[in-house]
């Protein structure tokens, strides 16, 4: 992962348990309520602007998300456009952020 991507989605999951959205109470539902309860990006322009600031290349995106989704659900339902591109893969790399952090007092320190 991108260390742009990395620092921006720590500073979303620490914003998250700042405001009392992520708690000791829902740890089994981090990712679910850090990357899929809403969009993460919104709209078209923002999700290229978005690919762009992180310098990510949009078939890569799409070719993780294909892999990712063959992998998890034999299948891809994600549509390619850039703002379901952008919050699946988003979705991706919550999941690999959050992967290993057992305790509250780990998501803190993120």
């Amino acid at each position: 992962m991108k260390t742009s991507i990395e620092t921006e989605l720590k500073a979303h999951i620490l914003g998250m348990v700042n405001d009392g959205v992520l708690t000791e109470d829902n740890q089994e539902d981090w990712h679910q309520i850090a990357f899929n309860k809403s969009y993460y990006i919104v709209g078209h322009y923002q999700a290229n602007e978005w690919l762009k600031q992180h310098g990510v290349d949009a078939f890569e995106a799409i070719d993780d998300i294909i892999q990712y989704a063959n992998d998890n659900f034999g299948e891809v339902y994600t549509a390619v456009h850039p703002e379901s591109v952008v919050n699946m893969y988003v979705y991706i790399l919550g999941e690999e952020l959050l992967a290993g952090i057992d305790t509250f007092e780990e998501l803190k320190e993120l």
